[in-house]
């Protein structure tokens, strides 16, 4: 079995209710080749968490901030979508905690893996406000997940990439990017778009994706790393 007692400390919550954390840590996957596991998977604890953190977060948001709520909704966003949340997941170990078949084992990039570890830290949650209550949710929330807003706001992480990256061209260099389909492949109801993202006539980096709009959106990003020094 798995030593809990580090990962109580990393999360700064003591529980009473052990198994409560440990279930927040299974993966559906895991019960697949475990079916006599004592513990259910942790899809329902995600499905508490979320609410958890989304309340916490909006009315940290609408206390603090007198921003429209349009505003509020992308920074809110951008504090609990998958990217943060996963990192905040990695930052506290929990990868090291999960659950998984022996094949998600093995997938430790990938997307899917991001997925799975935004949801524990969703599911963990729900485990602190079930065996501790929502002051103490709250505090985890803050101190992990709220402390991010200042990086956020300072980043422009709140808006898409092509927007970052127009604002971002703009106010460096004076110039709206535009886009070029350089490829197009596969039949009509499968293609494959290739798309270049220009300043000018230079050419910034591409994206792939199965619409035009999926692969301006992976230029961007794409786009966003080749130029981080604007950042």
């Amino acid at each position: 079995m798995k030593d809990f007692s580090l990962l109580e400390r990393r999360l700064g919550v003591s529980f009473k209710d052990i198994d409560l954390l440990r279930q927040a840590l299974v993966h559906r996957s895991y019960l697949n080749e475990n079916p006599g596991f004592s513990l259910p998977h942790n899809e329902r604890l995600e499905f508490l968490g979320d609410a958890v953190l989304e309340l916490v977060v909006t009315e940290h948001l609408y206390k603090n901030y007198p921003n429209p709520e349009g505003e509020l909704t992308n920074w809110r966003a951008a504090l609990v979508n998958a990217i943060m949340l996963s990192r905040i997941a990695r930052d506290l170990e929990l990868e090291d905690y999960l659950y998984l078949s022996r094949g998600e084992a093995k997938d430790a990039g990938s997307k899917a893996r991001q997925y799975i570890l935004a949801n524990a830290i969703e599911a963990v949650i729900g485990a602190i406000y079930l065996d501790q209550g929502m002051a103490i949710a709250a505090e985890f929330i803050s101190r992990e997940v709220l402390i991010k807003l200042p990086e956020v706001l300072k980043n422009k992480t709140y808006l898409d990439p092509k927007s970052r990256f127009q604002e971002l061209a703009q106010d460096k260099v004076g110039i709206t990017p535009h886009y070029l389909v350089l490829d197009e492949q596969g039949p009509d109801h499968a293609k494959q778009f290739r798309v270049g993202l220009y300043i000018g006539e230079e050419f910034v980096a591409e994206g792939l994706g199965s619409s035009k709009q999926e692969a301006q959106v992976s230029a961007a990003e794409a786009g966003l790393k080749v130029k981080s020094e604007w950042q």
